[in-house]
């Protein structure tokens, strides 16, 4: 069944990157394999997938420890300051920096094994109350400028989480809206790559939108067992 999934996925991806003119090489699929167990996860690396989401520090430290170890492992959730220690040997890249109090942690505990650490900067574009992540270009440039000073920081780019629904207007607002945050950040000395954007629900729209990497689940791996 995941085989199935990854082909579903893979051909839709590679549609919406024949409606922007880019190729495959430009965009970074995630699994986001939050709550399922290694021996599914395995299944995934065995058919060629090397990037993998968790958004509970517990979580992918106890799977980064039972699984191979060229696995690039993506921290998407909310990130509180106590779990900072635990993500920090683990991951790859972390998505979720919403301040500058988390992006100090970081940067603390990165120095502290000798690691730059690369991060995103999780923007809030839907407004949605129930969502993290910074909600105005002020804040924004606040905490970028903060992360390009730190020493063992290296910000990559932004992420965002779309609302779920099916207005495609407003999917697509948040991911311009993302989009234009980067570029008007890269008028002002910033050189970042990453647009983190999309997910089950709408990751052909973003790619649409300028997204570098989509963080899918359950068209991967099915519904979750909560």
């Amino acid at each position: 069944m995941f085989s199935e999934n990854l082909n579903i996925v893979k051909k839709n991806i590679s549609d919406a990157l024949n409606q922007t003119g880019k190729s495959i090489n430009d965009i970074k699929l995630v699994a986001v394999s939050k709550t399922k167990p290694v021996e599914i996860i395995l299944e995934a690396y065995n058919l060629g997938l090397r990037d993998f989401g968790e958004n509970k520090a517990k979580e992918l430290k106890a799977k980064s420890a039972e699984l191979p170890k060229d696995i690039h492992w993506h921290f998407i959730g909310h990130l509180q300051r106590n779990k900072v220690k635990e993500v920090i040997p683990v991951a790859e890249l972390i998505h979720s920096v919403d301040s500058i109090k988390i992006a100090g942690e970081i940067n603390k505990r990165a120095n502290a094994i000798g690691k730059v650490q690369k991060i995103l900067i999780e923007v809030n574009t839907s407004e949605e109350e129930t969502k993290f992540g910074l909600s105005t270009v002020e804040q924004v440039n606040e905490v970028a400028h903060f992360c390009n000073e730190a020493s063992n920081l290296n910000l990559c780019g932004l992420m965002t989480m779309a609302p779920f629904t099916g207005n495609e207007k407003i999917l697509r607002n948040c991911f311009i809206k993302l989009r234009e945050m980067k570029e008007n950040l890269n008028s002002n000395g910033f050189n970042l790559k990453e647009l983190s954007m999309g997910m089950t629900n709408d990751y052909e729209i973003a790619i649409e939108e300028g997204a570098t990497i989509v963080r899918i689940g359950t068209a991967l791996f099915g519904k979750r067992n909560y």
